[in-house]
């Protein structure tokens, strides 16, 4: 798989590619991850790539020629399944959208910055917009790395036990159950006996019933 990010600040991003479940993929030849600094495709000396809005008002605007340049570049060279700007009033990522992407050939992550993009950025090449909560960051980069993380570690061979994304929260629609290690004991708080039973049934009945008691608490909190 390879993703490509356009980016106004690509050395934000350069030190999360390198580390983690990330760089495994790329070490792994799973995934081939590709950083584009905006600046390179502006059209004058000054490398500009944001101007004032039309109309008045406060924040700059990223214009549409350095991104557009960008973009048809790279789908000179290659097709691509999705081209996704990270936007605080796009789809909520959720992990079914990972799921989803993960099995994509090529995406393109456009991560926002200043006001925003020139709205015919998103008229003419988006496909897809996604936003990782109700709130506003400084820009996209730390979407972009949030969304880019979600869909590498559902390549398959990435983790090292296969089954582990598979169980993760989300992906049954049910929040992952509780879980121990060592010690069994710490000042009294306990590991559940079941855990220790070795009896695998009543386990996998106890952690699907966690995650079920788990589920409905967290809705009823957080989904009203």
């Amino acid at each position: 798989m390879r993703i490509d990010i356009i980016t106004v600040l690509p050395e934000l991003m350069e030190s999360f590619m390198q580390h983690s479940i990330v760089k495994r993929a790329q070490d792994k030849g799973l995934a081939e991850i590709k950083l584009h600094s905006l600046r390179d495709y502006a059209n004058d000396k000054y490398k500009t790539i944001d101007d004032y809005q039309y109309g008045g008002g406060a924040g700059m605007v990223m214009m549409i020629e350095p991104i557009a340049k960008c973009i048809n570049q790279l789908k000179s060279e290659r097709q691509y399944d999705e081209i996704i700007y990270m936007t605080p009033d796009g789809e909520p990522l959720e992990q079914k959208t990972l799921n989803m992407l993960s099995t994509y050939n090529n995406i393109i992550i456009l991560a926002g910055h200043y006001k925003g993009v020139d709205q015919r950025v998103r008229d003419i090449f988006v496909t897809k917009e996604i936003s990782i909560g109700d709130y506003v960051l400084s820009g996209g980069e730390l979407p972009a790395a949030v969304l880019c993380d979600g869909i590498v570690r559902l390549i398959p061979g990435v983790l090292g036990d296969e089954t582990s994304a598979l169980t993760d929260s989300f992906q049954d629609d049910l929040l992952a159950p509780p879980v121990y290690t060592r010690p069994e004991d710490y000042q009294g708080y306990k590991v559940p006996d079941v855990l220790l039973s070795g009896n695998h049934k009543a386990i996998a009945e106890w952690r699907h019933q966690q995650a079920e008691e788990k589920t409905r608490k967290w809705k009823s909190k957080f989904k009203k």
